[in-house]
């Protein structure tokens, strides 16, 4: 089978905000009590200071910032020249803004006359997922009849939730609500059936080879997420890059789908921004503004300069 290093991690984290923010109700609904954390005692504040860039011309600032859609709450990064750059912005760009309906598109994950989910999977994998679920809580039935990809978001999802990660705490979320509390003008790369479609479009046995190797991964998620996190805060996006983008490389198809043509389409839409006046603040996956394809790639194809902000 095909290895899909840290695959679903990087997606999860770093590039489709809507994937973890679906699993969490799901994860809500399938364990009672709530998900005891496990993660060891930290800090009670730990601070990053994540990489910012501006383009600009004679009468438009448009800031580029990557965001992680997983984070623990302990970690305080909204401040510095993120926090001036979205201060200054008059209107506020996220992948998505449609976060309603969620419900309705996660139906469109089930597959009820399908066999159990568990006995699709190849060898004795079928076996350790079933084992994985039982070590997160997650009775065994309710996923019988999901597909592959939504049962491998949860499986993801479940653990990172112990160790205090939440999209209740990922900087999209904190920009959101930021953005609508100072009554900021709010626009959206994409619609949340679009980010679905990614998913739903991805052939069943690709699902399944991402299920199965997200079984195998498990126990490294861990330290995986913890060196994402700290490249993320350390401002390097050259090593968050390295990390996540090894991981869609080995799928060319799926690196197209997920990284290359979003890219491309958010650069255009940033040209054509740049031709009315005014702020903006742009917050996208930090795995897009990282590798060869970053949209700052895209933009200098297109004859656009981006520079790194470098707080004084």
């Amino acid at each position: 089978m095909k290895r899909y290093k840290s695959l679903l991690l990087s997606i999860l984290i770093a590039v489709v905000p809507l994937a973890p923010a679906l699993a969490a109700p799901a994860a809500d609904t399938i364990i009672n009590p709530p998900v005891e954390q496990t993660a060891p005692p930290v800090a009670r504040f730990v601070h990053a200071d994540p990489a910012l860039w501006v383009i600009q011309d004679e009468d438009t600032t448009i800031y580029l910032f990557g965001t992680i859609h997983l984070l623990r709450r302990e970690i305080l990064w909204f401040d510095g020249p993120v926090r001036r750059a979205f201060d200054s912005a008059q209107e506020v760009v996220l992948e998505i803004i449609d976060e309603e309906g969620q419900a309705g598109i996660l139906s469109s994950a089930m597959q009820p006359d399908a066999p159990p989910l568990s006995s699709q999977l190849p060898g004795g994998q079928g076996a350790k997922f079933l084992a994985a679920l039982a070590d997160n809580g997650a009775p065994a039935v309710l996923f019988d009849h999901v597909k592959p990809w939504l049962a491998a978001v949860a499986l993801t999802t479940l653990p990172l939730q112990k160790l205090g990660y939440s999209p209740e705490s990922g900087v999209d979320r904190a920009i959101r609500v930021e953005a609508l509390a100072a009554g900021k003008a709010l626009v959206g790369l994409e619609t949340a059936a679009e980010q679905m479609g990614f998913f739903s479009a991805m052939p069943h046995d690709l699902q399944l080879a991402l299920l199965s190797q997200t079984i195998d991964e498990l126990p490294t998620l861990p330290s995986t997420i913890e060196q994402m996190i700290t490249a993320w805060g350390a401002g390097d996006p050259d090593r968050l890059g390295a990390l996540m983008n090894e991981s869609v490389n080995d799928n060319p198809g799926l690196r197209k789908v997920l990284l290359t043509e979003r890219n491309a389409r958010w650069a255009d839409w940033i040209k054509d921004r740049l031709a009315m006046p005014g702020t903006v603040f742009i917050a996208v996956g930090a795995g897009h503004l990282a590798g060869a394809d970053s949209v700052q790639a895209m933009l200098r194809m297109r004859g656009i300069e981006s520079a790194r902000v470098i707080e004084d």
